[in-house]
């Protein structure tokens, strides 16, 4: 695995997004002020965790279908946060060999981890960057290495675009990427839903001890795939994006509080 960084340091003082979603997740990479942030949120949205389960799921769900059914070789996992279990480049590669996967995250501790994880996998990076300006990451010398802009990407942005205030331009952003990347290429977006009044109080919760993290009404969040095609079923809570198990008629809150999808490039 190669990097730009040889140092990495990490604020143990401040929340970090990532650590908070390990911890959520029921991972060990967190410290105590990210499992302060987590027991804020349990206390305005309890089960919240399972919330962090039910996007890592789809995220699972997600690349499986790009991989077997649309059949990419390559993936820009954008804002990837800490390793887990089945994490994008081992999904990826176990269907697809050949398959070249990078993450890109700004969380020092993310390149830390992914370090050791990838020491051997010459075909799988991480790259240190802001998200927020694409021109920057798609210029990083692991990214060109790596990805063949004339060929099909998966595009992914799983999780990550609420963090991003309206003044960030979050349409901006995904255009910034889909811009780069040829027809038949794939945008893969999971986002904290508007969904009602439990919505609007776990957003209060997030922006009080996380700092961010938007509910965006539906409408808004269709407008971020303005110009592709969505792939069945569209723009669904998380349980309906292609589910492998049974999924009952009515939601639970938390399975209400995310919605995601998936759409081609023409």
């Amino acid at each position: 695995m190669t990097s730009s960084r040889s140092t990495v340091e990490i604020d143990q003082t401040k929340p970090s997004i990532s650590r908070v979603y390990d911890a959520l997740l029921g991972g060990k990479d967190n410290y105590p002020v990210d499992e302060r942030v987590c027991e804020n949120l349990r206390a305005t949205t309890p089960h919240i965790d399972d919330l962090a389960k039910l996007n890592r799921e789809i995220l699972g769900r997600g690349v499986r279908y790009l991989a077997s059914e649309v059949g990419l070789r390559q993936y820009l996992d954008l804002g990837a946060g800490l390793p887990t279990e089945e994490n994008t480049h081992q999904i990826a590669q176990s269907l697809q060999p050949g398959a070249h996967v990078v993450y890109v995250d700004n969380d020092p501790i993310v390149l830390a981890h992914g370090r050791a994880l990838l020491e051997e996998n010459d075909r799988t990076v991480v790259v240190t960057a802001d998200l927020r300006n694409p021109d920057n990451v798609l210029e990083h010398p692991d990214v060109q290495r790596m990805i063949d802009f004339d060929q099909p990407v998966a595009v992914m942005l799983v999780g990550l675009l609420h963090y991003l205030d309206d003044d960030e331009d979050p349409a901006g952003v995904v255009d910034g990427y889909m811009n780069a990347v040829p027809s038949g290429s794939h945008l893969f977006i999971t986002h904290f839903c508007d969904s009602g009044p439990d919505a609007e109080r776990t957003e209060k919760s997030f922006l009080e001890f996380l700092g961010s993290g938007r509910f965006r009404t539906q409408d808004q969040i269709l407008d971020l795939f303005l110009g592709y095609d969505l792939v069945e079923p569209g723009l669904v809570y998380l349980p309906r994006w292609r589910p492998n198990r049974i999924v009952r008629d009515k939601l639970t809150t938390i399975e209400r509080l995310m919605v995601g999808a998936i759409a081609r490039k023409p």
